[in-house]
């Protein structure tokens, strides 16, 4: 063989061999991370997690997760808001990161850039402020979905500082939450996250040994009306999305809270 040809198929088997060794390396260190990711931590409470429609859910220190891959988002994020969760320690905002430990990988942040909607986070960033480890955990994308800014800085601003409210109030609360991802008004980026039309948001409480459940459903646009405005069922919600929120719970005590548009019990600014 002519050296002319020698060089260059010298440089294509290594930049070959380079790249298969790159990818095996990195399937085998992030290996590990997925499969702890899957793990239930110690703040995790899983009797209160939903089921899953896509059969992935993450456990982060601070929440919980079940991640669409078709959708590049969570179908719902869930945790604990305790009393002692509201604080304001007023830290730097992070950049956002990709979710290691989704095994499909998580949405890249530059999918948002110019789209002309927010990373509207589902588990909020000021719930997380009792640690910069919580707080920087809810800025990977795992956690976000395409918000509109004035329904992001909005409506939706206002039922989560209602919901801090409650945690306040009540001891501490459950939340599950996310974009109602079986109707969407469209998607963004290379990889097509979807833009929901709705997003919906479960508060659970049993403190003082009754137990209560609230559900909002909200168009994903400005509103000035008021919260009570889009109180809703659980039923309802379960309908839209195909997911079971509490299948734990005792199936008596789990149809009459999930049945009930009530808000009575629940102190609304």
């Amino acid at each position: 063989m002519k050296r002319k040809y020698t060089y260059p198929l010298l440089v294509l088997l290594f930049t070959l061999g380079w790249y298969i060794f790159e990818n095996y390396a990195h399937q085998a260190i992030d290996a590990p991370v997925v499969e702890e990711g899957k793990q239930p931590k110690s703040t995790t409470n899983t009797y209160f997690l939903p089921t899953s429609t896509t059969g992935q859910i993450v456990h982060h220190n601070y929440y919980s997760l079940s991640y669409s891959e078709k959708d590049e988002q969570a179908e719902w994020v869930a945790y604990e808001l305790k009393k002692e969760h509201i604080v304001n320690a007023d830290f730097k905002r992070p950049y956002f990161e990709v979710d290691p430990k989704v095994g499909t990988k998580s949405a890249h942040w530059r999918n948002y850039k110019k789209s002309g909607y927010d990373r509207g986070h589902l588990c909020p960033a000021g719930d997380r402020e009792f640690s910069k480890a919580a707080y920087d955990e809810t800025f990977l994308t795992s956690n976000i979905s395409p918000q509109r800014h004035d329904f992001n800085a909005g409506i939706w601003n206002e039922l989560e500082q209602q919901v801090r409210y409650w945690a306040k109030k009540y001891d501490g609360v459950y939340v599950v939450t996310g974009g109602v991802l079986k109707d969407k008004m469209g998607a963004i980026g290379t990889e097509g996250v979807t833009v929901p039309e709705s997003f919906y948001k479960i508060i659970y409480d049993q403190s003082g040994g009754d137990v209560k459940m609230i559900a909002f459903l909200m168009n994903h646009s400005a509103s000035k009306k008021s919260l009570k405005t889009f109180v809703t069922s659980v039923d309802q919600i379960e309908q839209l999305t195909g997911i079971d929120f509490f299948p734990e719970l005792e199936d008596g005590v789990e149809d009459r809270l999930e049945a009930s548009t009530s808000t009575s019990g629940w102190k609304l600014r």
